[in-house]
């Protein structure tokens, strides 16, 4: 007997990886019959020709935000004690105390942060959030859909939203079986865990060891290494073109090489337009020197700013724009959504360009697949002003503690020696390949191209044992 899957999508980002990808039609060959429990604006019936069901209810209690903004700033000021460290508190970002509302909310959060950074405070809040969410209109809409159906497993696409609290909170209230993938490589140190569930698909060994590590309620028998769809594209060789075929799709000279600059979200970098400013200068000063190159400029799907303008006109004659094909069906981030067809534009970008640079960014460990550097500008502009976050703090996160060497990327530190950075990297004579595929190795995975058999493989053995 077929068993019933929910695939839980709380917000769009799960759209990426369980969605768009060959992800249902590998649950489908494993004999699981998959609906799409969504709670997106996009609609996957009408787009995707899934089976759906729509949530319609996006109410949250009151609380829930100012419980779980205390939460991670709870948890962050715990694992700096815990772990004696200082670094945890700079995944924090301020608070706003513009407005009634905002005030009452972060003087709130910021009383329960003063006295609960400590297990017993934590506790309380995580009871809390539960408690407040059980109330609430999505909590009930979700258990009638769920008594409704019946699903055997609901699995919950990312591991972050308030969105997904109550309805993880349902499923478990009826005792039916839930788990949640941890969405991206920095999640668990930054304290983003906010859906708890009875099981955990991480990435890697070095992911399982960061669940044990931050969350203290979970046991290792709850956990499941797979690996992630989130880079199996990149190893499907029959979305890629010729290189004439993509040069001539967007109008690149096939007598040039390109670099490609992979741009940030503004909290990320907020001066990023300057680095791809310098870039674009050693590129016209190499050139004058008998080099023939570009740059291909990818910006951030998540990016509305206008900042990048000045700078990809100015720089017009070695700055090509190719925009992400992702397609917006709200107005939040997280609403902006992926298509298939931004993968074989990814990957085609990351075939076809020499490296990349960016500030702090995983494309490392997509260009990486492609067996290409990564270049990490760090920095400071003169542009930087008091209250303007200065980029260095990212490569002091405990994320980037995982490579495995400081070849695991090329790094920049000083803007006079960029030109001859880039020109040593175009004439082969430095590259970070070979330590960052162990870098690589480590956040992803040894089987990059097998995480959804993986999962679904994991799916299974719960099944076995947890769900006749």
């Amino acid at each position: 007997m077929k068993k019933n899957i929910f695939i839980f999508l709380p917000d769009g980002v799960g759209l990426r990886n369980f969605a768009l990808t060959s992800f249902k039609e590998i649950g489908e060959q494993n004999d699981f019959d998959i609906t799409y429990w969504n709670n997106t604006p996009f609609s996957i019936k009408e787009k995707l020709g899934f089976e759906e069901l729509k949530i319609q209810e996006k109410s949250l209690h009151p609380l829930t935000t100012v419980y779980s903004r205390a939460r991670k700033r709870m948890e962050l000021n715990f694992f700096d004690k815990k772990f004696k460290e200082v670094v945890y508190n700079t995944y924090n970002f301020p608070q706003s105390y513009k407005g009634v509302a905002n005030l009452a909310k972060s003087l709130m959060v910021d009383a329960l942060t003063t006295f609960g950074s400590n297990e017993k405070g934590i506790k309380f809040v995580r009871k809390q959030i539960k408690k407040g969410e059980r109330t609430t209109s999505k909590y009930k809409e979700s258990k009638r859909q769920l008594e409704k159906y019946r699903p055997d497993f609901v699995f919950c696409t990312n591991q972050r939203p308030t969105q997904a609290i109550a309805s993880i909170l349902a499923a478990q209230d009826l005792g039916i079986p839930t788990g949640t993938f941890i969405f991206s490589w920095d999640n668990l140190p930054k304290a983003t865990t906010l859906v708890e569930t009875d099981y955990y698909f991480v990435w890697s060994e070095h992911m399982k060891k960061e669940v044990l590590m931050y969350c203290p309620y979970v046991k290792e028998n709850q956990i499941f290494v797979t690996g992630t769809p989130q880079f199996e594209s990149h190893f499907d060789k029959t979305i890629l073109q010729s290189r004439e075929e993509f040069y001539s799709s967007h109008n690149l000279d096939l007598n040039k090489k390109y670099i490609c600059y992979s741009g940030d979200d503004i909290v990320t970098s907020p001066l990023d337009q300057y680095y791809l400013e310098d870039l674009a200068l050693s590129v016209r000063e190499l050139n004058q020197n008998g080099y023939s190159l570009g740059i291909i400029y990818r910006k951030c799907p998540v990016d509305f700013t206008d900042r990048y303008d000045e700078v990809l006109k100015k720089y017009q004659d070695v700055i090509v724009s190719i925009d992400p094909l992702w397609s917006p069906v709200g107005e939040s981030w997280n609403e902006i959504m992926p298509t298939k067809e931004d993968f074989a534009l990814q990957a085609n970008i990351c075939e076809y360009t020499e490296f990349v640079g960016n500030i702090a960014s995983s494309m490392v460990f997509d260009f990486s697949a492609h067996d290409k550097s990564c270049l990490f500008f760090d920095y400071e502009q003169p542009q930087l002003r008091k209250g303007i976050r200065d980029i260095g703090q990212n490569y002091k996160y405990i994320h980037f503690r995982s490579k495995p060497s400081e070849q695991a990327a090329l790094w920049i530190r000083d803007k006079k020696d960029l030109t001859n950075m880039v020109k040593d990297i175009i004439d082969g004579k430095i590259s970070s390949v070979k330590d960052s595929k162990k870098w690589f190795e480590i956040i992803v995975g040894p089987n990059p191209t097998k995480a959804s058999e993986k999962i679904w493989e994991s799916l299974k053995d719960i099944s076995g044992s947890n769900l006749d």
